[in-house]
């Protein structure tokens, strides 16, 4: 299902989706978590991207997995295939924490909606409870946004290097 496109292998065309879309959601998780005069012009955005960035990270990693099976069909050599295990482990932690982090922002987006109120809670939510998910978002923003480039380094450095 992830193999192909028309004939060509479906990771180089459609990894571009994760490449823009992640950091695009860590962009905009951060802004939403620091600035909150924007929020209600960019939480729909930012629950958009929640859902796209992990969304192509998944199509990215899947149409990976079944482009290393065909290098390994067609008897590529150990050097190259240590360079795709090296940055397909990259990807698979670079899904693990765009999920993370779109669930983290998703859930932010939900909590601080309420918080309108002035009354320091968000639908039952302690105001102090919805800074611990801000801060954790910002965390995630940033060790996402680092597995994104060494990810994409990774993979430019083995298709240059002989792939």
């Amino acid at each position: 299902m992830f193999d192909e496109i028309m004939g060509l292998p479906m990771h180089p065309l459609v990894v571009h989706a994760a490449v823009v879309f992640i950091p695009l959601l860590a962009l905009a998780a951060v802004v939403y978590t620091l600035v909150p005069r924007v929020r209600a012009r960019i939480g729909w955005a930012a629950a958009l991207l929640a859902v796209a960035g992990p969304a192509g990270a998944f199509v990215a990693r899947e149409s990976g997995q079944e482009l290393r099976e065909r290098l390994i069909a067609a008897n590529y050599g150990q050097e190259i295939l240590d360079q795709v295990n090296e940055h397909q482990g990259y990807g698979d932690l670079t899904f693990y924490f765009s999920l993370g982090l779109g669930a983290g922002t998703l859930l932010l987006v939900l909590v601080t909606n309420g918080l309108t109120s002035g009354r320091g809670t968000a639908g039952g939510v302690p105001l102090w409870l919805t800074w611990v998910l801000g801060a954790a978002v910002i965390v995630l923003a940033g060790v996402t946004g680092v597995y994104v480039f060494l990810t994409g380094d990774s993979g430019a450095n083995a298709v240059w290097s002989g792939v």
